[in-house]
Order: structure tokens, then sequence, then C-alpha cells
């Protein structure tokens, strides 16, 4: 007979070892890569142009609502990613839509939620994602619109010390593109016949590239934006992903099942918080929702369904950890508070006009 402590620790280590096998390798190093290339090689400039708090609206929560639809990342890899964004001068709206949207609306995710839960809760999923993020990053602007001033001070002395570069545009298109690519292929569930080649091949065209077309400072800055993104975020993820295992002892989601029958806002409020607080990785939270909440059982209704789908890739106590130490913990608050409620209430609207 295993004792609580001795069991919650176990519970632990339980969840960082499955963590750390299924997301260190494929996940989280090409996407701590691709942020420090955001960080060396993206010119401010670009970023200011895009997600600047005078770009056009349509424009950069545009871009931002849909940037990971490509993406089959979930929101422990977004972090780094997001980081990059942040630290390099973007407003804050346009940074915490692509935040939220990031892990909720890729491709995969979307799919596989309307094959295994239906196909009305995908496109509901798929909707609401993108609606929520956009609301959610426009409310941060609003709220944090200090921030934003902050951006457009510095902007002019960031501009001026952007370097032009000698680099062919395409070598630095091609580089990007390899990059998400060796990310995309190696979190995705092709055989590793498949895909350990098509890895190979990314990784030697971007070895190529950086030999041939980029200058050794620019290399050293990318290497030490890699490491600095990667010290600041990846010992908190290993962190919480532990102090969630342990919690999760005490709190399996089976705990909640019962209280997740109906559309109430009561319901789908509860549902939004455990969603904000479990770890879900992309994809997984389809069978935790069809499986052990009861969803697919009929046990769990419709509107708690969809109030997790959107708060549980989006959020977690990790992802929230980092996300603090990234931009304060005040915004961090109030992010997840606006997800929370959010959720709830898209999730409260969709069951009770769908049943």
């Amino acid at each position: 007979m295993i004792d609580p402590i001795t069991g919650a620790f176990l519970a632990g280590v339980a969840t960082l070892v499955g963590y750390l096998s299924e997301h260190v390798i494929t996940c989280l190093v090409p996407a701590f890569f691709i942020a420090g290339a955001i960080g060396a090689f993206v010119k401010k400039d670009a970023i200011l142009k895009y997600f600047s708090p005078d770009t056009k609206k349509t424009v950069s929560y545009g871009i931002a609502s849909v940037s990971g639809t490509v993406l089959a990342v979930c929101s422990c890899t977004i972090l780094p990613m997001f980081a990059g964004i942040y630290k390099k001068g973007s407003g804050i709206g346009p940074a915490v839509t692509f935040l939220y949207a990031g892990p909720a609306i890729n491709v995969l995710a979307i799919i596989y939620t309307a094959k295994v839960l239906g196909f009305d809760l995908g496109v509901a999923r798929a909707i609401a994602a993108v609606a929520l993020a956009i609301v959610i990053g426009l409310i941060m602007a609003t709220i944090f619109r200090d921030h934003d001033a902050g951006v457009r001070a510095a902007a002019p002395a960031r501009t001026a010390r952007a370097e032009e570069g000698g680099r062919p545009w395409w070598a630095t298109l091609a580089f990007f593109a390899s990059l998400v690519g060796i990310l995309i292929v190696g979190a995705s569930q092709i055989p590793w016949t498949i895909k350990f080649p098509v890895v190979y091949l990314l990784t030697l065209v971007v070895a190529v590239l950086v030999i041939y077309t980029f200058e050794r400072d620019e290399v050293t800055d990318w290497a030490y934006e890699t490491w600095d993104l990667t010290k600041k975020i990846f010992p908190i993820l290993i962190a919480g992903t532990f102090v969630l295992g342990m919690l999760a002892y005490f709190l399996p989601p089976e705990t909640f099942a019962p209280y997740f029958g109906n559309n109430s806002i009561g319901a789908t409020l509860l549902a939004a918080i455990v969603g904000g607080i479990l770890y879900m990785p992309t994809l997984l939270e389809v069978p935790i929702i069809g499986t052990t909440f009861g969803y697919s059982s009929g046990m769990m209704a419709g509107g708690p369904a969809l109030a997790l789908l959107l708060a549980g890739p989006s959020v977690s106590l990790p992802s929230l950890l980092v996300i603090s130490r990234v931009m304060g913990a005040k915004k961090t608050v109030v992010y997840a508070v606006l997800v929370i409620l959010f959720s709830a209430l898209a999730g409260f609207v969709y069951g009770n006009i769908m049943g």
C-alpha cells in the first residue's frame, strides 16, 4: 500500500517522464530553435509591420488568429514562439491572439475533433477558437494599453538598429520553412519510417543554409537566443508539469465527470476551469473528453465539452507559469480569467443552441 505523499510523488514523476518522452525531441527542441531564429533573424520592423499596435487590426489580429492553423503544436510548444514574438516588440493583443489560437485551431486537432466527437462540435470549436482569440487579444490590448505605448516609444530606436542583411530572401524563407517542417513532421502521427527520413532531409537543408548563407555572428546570435529562451522557459515547464501530475493524483479528471451532464453556465464554467488547470497535449484532449469525461457515452453535455476544448489546449498550469515569466503575473492572471470566462460562455451558448 503506497502512502498518499509517495503516490503523489510517483504520479508527478510519471507525468513528467511521459511529458519528456512525448514532447522534448519532436516538439520543444524544434520550437525553441524556431523561437531563437525569430529573435535572431526576423527583423524587428517586420514584427512591427504585422504585429505592431499601430498595424491595422484586421491584418494583425487576422494573421495572429490563423497562424496556428498549420502548426500541430500544443500550448507548451507555442510558448517559445510567443515569447520570441513578444520579446521582439509585438503588440500585446496580436501576441495573445497568437498564443491562444496556436494550439486551439491547428488543422489536425479540428479534424480529429470532428471525426471522434462529431462534426458539429468540430466546426463549433474552429469558429469559437478564432473568434475568442481575437476577442481576448482585443480586450488584453485595451486593458494593457501601457504595454503598447511602450512598444510604440521604443519602435524608432529598434527600427534604427535593424540591420540590413546581405542574405537572399529565399534563403531566410527556406530556413524558416524547413524549421517549421521539422516541427510539423516531428509532431505528426505518421510512421517513423517516413518521419525520420523527412526530418533528416529537412535538418540537412537547415545545416546547408546555415553554413553557406549565414554569417558566423548570426549563427552565434541564434544559439544565444535559443539558449536564452530555453533556460527561461524549460525549467518552469518541467516544474509545472511535475506539480500538475501530483495534483492529478488527488484530483483525477474522473472526479469532475458527474458535474458535466448539463449545459448550465455552472457546468460550462467548471469545465473551463478544469481545462485551464489540466495539461492536455494537442489531440489528447479529444479522447480525454470523449472517454474520461464521457462525452461519447452521453454522460457529458455538449456545452461543457466545447468549453473544455477551448480552454484546455490553450492554457494549463505549466503554461501559465511560463507565460507569467514572459509577460508578468498581472497580465497572465487576466489572460487566464478571460480564457476561462469566454470558453465557458461559448460552451453555454453552444450547448443551449445545439442541445
